[in-house]
């Protein structure tokens, strides 16, 4: 497989002119966060010829070009994940948009699961290394042998974690994220499994982003809000319907902190 096309996508008119240098990536529940954006076009990812559209609730499936804090910048409100059929490369899509639209830098929201019983649902976590336990990858079929010493950049979590000190907030907390395939949710034998091998938290979705953006040259930043605990961790079943609630309500914790970080970021 050659490399990304510089034209893989085909734009719309209203965003043909965009020139972001910030992109956002908005998980489950966390789409309020466009309240907060001077928002100059709004397009549905079914408008976007070569972009694949989610079916999941909580996944609006818009792009959003506008400017936060004097900044340009292009914010994705839902992506699309494996588990609904998708290959890693598809699921890595929008960031592939977002290179070819000018981005530099790009930060990424999603919820998860708790594996350290340190953390509480309602935190959020910066993730500082990830674990892909799914055996895929964006880069299948090329021969894109890419170092992930630093998959997430350390000035982009320095420049969070010190705006979060200014504004008042408690330090942000920090850890390692493992991606599951999904569906379902895991098994308390798996939580204990990623446990014993280091994980703080687990999801479904933000690897085959954050590995495309690393093979592009994208800096990388990513904040899981920790909706629930694992399986086997407080004896009370998982919802998706917990995990919306729970990442709504959290969201207005981050929104101040990401207003004022974004324009930092390049």
């Amino acid at each position: 497989m050659s490399a990304p096309s510089q034209t893989e996508f085909s734009l719309p008119a209203s965003l043909t002119t965009a020139k972001p240098k910030v992109a956002l990536v908005l998980g489950s529940g966390l789409g309020s966060f466009i309240d907060r954006v001077e928002v100059a076009a709004s397009v549905p990812y079914s408008e976007i010829d070569g972009l694949p559209v989610s079916a999941v609730p909580g996944h609006a499936g818009t792009l959003h070009h506008g400017e936060i804090g004097g900044v340009e910048i292009v914010v994705a409100q839902g992506r699309v994940h494996c588990y609904e059929g998708w290959t890693a490369r598809e699921a890595a899509s929008l960031v592939r948009l977002f290179h070819q639209m000018g981005v530099e830098a790009l930060l990424l929201t999603n919820a998860a699961g708790i594996v350290n019983a340190e953390f509480a649902p309602g935190q959020w976590m910066l993730l500082s290394d990830h674990i892909n336990f799914t055996g895929l990858s964006p880069l299948t079929g090329s021969a894109s042998f890419i170092d992930q010493s630093e998959i997430y950049s350390q000035e982009l979590r320095q420049i969070l974690q010190a705006t979060a000190s200014e504004l008042g907030l408690p330090p942000l907390a920090e850890g390692v994220y493992t991606w599951m395939n999904g569906p379902e949710y895991e098994t308390p034998a798996e939580i204990c499994m990623l446990r014993t091998l280091g994980a703080d938290a687990v999801g479904m979705s933000t690897v085959p982003e954050a590995i495309q953006a690393r093979a592009l040259g994208l800096k990388t930043v990513a904040l899981s809000c920790l909706t629930n605990y694992g399986a086997g961790m407080s004896g009370e079943p998982l919802s998706h319907a917990e995990v919306m609630e729970v990442g709504q309500q959290a969201a207005s914790q981050l929104l101040e902190l990401l207003e004022q970080c974004v324009p930092q970021m390049v």
